[in-house]
């Protein structure tokens, strides 16, 4: 007989345990710890180059160095951080729970996973502490085709990181598909499944787009193959269409799994089933099937025909259609449900303010005689960080936080998470509202030196980013402490209706179940029967149903 208080957390011990898991929980953990660590490097680099703005005549830093840092944010933030955050980190942990499975479908392919995404991160951070990368997180070329071996690294990193992604998404693909608990139909499954799913057809299809144009540009670098540099007879726009081709889908790979934990958040802290499920179901793989097809809106400066560049715009009012649609359910969702304004909550309503004007600006820049005007200012910053990290961050944070119980076994002080959460959505606002003004007024992104005019909005925007750090720091600080403390959660203590609250303990046994689970109502039914008398007289043990005691 077992330790009965094994949990996945202990029931093997020693760094070795870890490190050869094969165990989808303890895999999701270390994931969760590495983007945690990315997220402060990035955020750092964030505050630096932030602090130079925060005058108009750059001189805290070199030209070479304000450039470095702000592509080193935007790279790791990109790369290491918002991608893996929500799928890799909080999707390894909680999916096959949610599913009734024991396991994702490959485990030691979702553990070599791992070891790529730590391989890449390696080759970045010494690409970061013995090179120089000044290129931006897009390396446009034909800039970066003229540098030297520190972009070929750090486009190798990002090679690398690719195929973690790729793996990732075939795995959950395969484990929806094929690893459903008894009585789990399609629209039974809960819809942070379907956003996950969806982001993993996205991962898989677009992906290796990247890769290709990655591992041509690494040519062009070092064989002097002439592809995207117009010296060698290559064409720059050509990377542009390969480098957006996967990215504006990579932009769905972040946000569809925030909206993923927002469905979860919104659906339990109301107390109410979902409104419209199938709607937002099938709109996470309209916006999968969409997002293909949407790459050349970024590129309506670029020379293309204005045929294409109507077509390009009308199809980037089309995706918002079915964004729209998960927001406007939400809202019902909440219309006379049993609000509670728990942390989690808290990080869900940042997301719906923010998400929300992140998306409405959007639309000016599909307009394609008010995005010549706006391309390449500020407009565009705050419009991505409103979507990505106003969308992702958030949900990300509210998703720690939700399932932190689950993860750890242990409750943290919901006053001071609460007030680490609406510090960020606040600080937010003051850091990239400014950045809307001076992107209308004609601010270029990316100059670290400008015309005095700006310099009030920049300091309002670098007082911000430093409000951003010390809540997002205290945010930490309130799931560190309760580590330490003697708060332990109940099983289910945020009265959710998911297999991975109603089914298992907290935190769960190394193989997630006691018995197969078998499900016998929708994730959101809040008028179903308590779960443990359907787990008591469903569980099935070693192929055979028969009652618990």
């Amino acid at each position: 007989m077992g330790d009965s208080n094994a949990t996945y957390l202990n029931a093997t011990k020693g760094l070795k345990s870890w490190l050869v898991t094969i165990d989808h929980k303890r895999i999701g953990l270390m994931y969760l710890a590495s983007v945690l660590f990315f997220f402060l490097a990035g955020g750092t680099f964030a505050i630096l180059f932030r602090t130079e703005l925060f005058t108009a005549k750059g001189d805290l830093f070199s030209a070479d160095t304000y450039n470095s840092f702000f592509t080193l944010h935007g790279v790791i933030m990109v790369f290491l951080v918002i991608i893996p955050s929500v799928p890799a980190a909080l999707g390894n942990f909680v999916l096959p729970l949610m599913l009734g499975a024991k396991d994702v479908a490959f485990p030691k392919l979702n553990l070599l996973s791992l070891y790529i995404y730590w391989t890449g991160s390696i080759i970045a951070l010494c690409t970061i502490i013995f090179g120089h990368v000044d290129t931006g997180w897009t390396f446009y070329t034909p800039y970066s085709s003229n540098q030297g071996s520190s972009v070929v690294w750090m486009t190798f990193a990002a090679f690398v990181l690719g195929f973690s992604s790729i793996l990732t998404g075939m795995n959950f693909v395969v484990t929806v598909h094929k690893l459903r608990a008894p009585g789990m139909t399609w629209f039974r499954m809960p819809l942070f499944v379907w956003g996950i799913y969806a982001t993993s057809i996205i991962q898989v299809m677009a992906t290796p787009v990247l890769g290709i144009t990655l591992l041509l540009l690494i040519m062009e670098n070092m064989v002097g193959i002439g592809i995207f540099n117009p010296n060698l007879g290559g064409d720059p726009v050509l990377f542009q269409h390969f480098f957006w081709f996967y990215s504006h889908p990579a932009v769905y790979i972040m946000i569809l799994p925030g909206m993923a934990v927002q469905s979860e958040l919104i659906a339990v802290f109301s107390q109410k089933k979902i409104f419209g499920y199938k709607f937002i179901a099938f709109s996470s793989l309209a916006i999968a099937l969409i997002s293909f097809i949407v790459w050349g809106h970024h590129m309506f400066v670029s020379g293309q025909s204005e045929l294409i560049a109507m077509i390009f715009s009308f199809l980037t009012f089309l995706v918002a259609i079915p964004s729209g649609v998960k927001v406007f359910n939400w809202l019902y969702t909440l219309r006379h449900g049993s609000i509670r304004l728990n942390t989690p909550m808290i990080w869900a309503l940042n997301f719906m303010v923010l998400f929300t004007i992140g998306g409405l600006t959007g639309l000016h820049l599909g307009t394609m005689s008010v995005d010549v005007h706006l391309h390449d200012t500020y407009f565009v910053v705050a419009h991505f960080h409103y979507v990505m990290m106003g969308g992702t961050l958030m949900t990300f944070m509210g998703g720690i936080y939700y399932w932190w119980p689950k993860i750890t076994g242990k409750m943290y002080n919901e006053k001071w998470g609460r007030i680490a959460a609406a510090g960020v959505g606040v600080s937010f606002m003051v850091t990239f509202l400014p950045q809307f003004i001076m992107g209308a007024q004609g601010m270029p992104r990316r100059y670290y030196q400008y015309i005095e005019q700006y310099e009030k909005f920049h300091q309002m925007s670098t007082i911000g980013a430093y409000m951003l750090g010390a809540f997002f720091t205290m945010g930490a600080v309130v799931l560190v402490m309760s580590l330490r403390g003697s708060n332990f959660a109940l099983d289910n203590p945020w009265n959710a209706r998911t297999l991975e609250w109603t089914h298992t303990a907290t935190p769960p046994v190394e193989h997630n179940f006691i018995g197969q689970p078998v499900v016998m109502y929708g994730p959101y039914d809040y008028d179903a029967p308590e779960s443990s008398d359907t787990l008591e007289s469903l569980a099935v043990r070693d192929g055979q149903t028969s009652e618990t005691a």
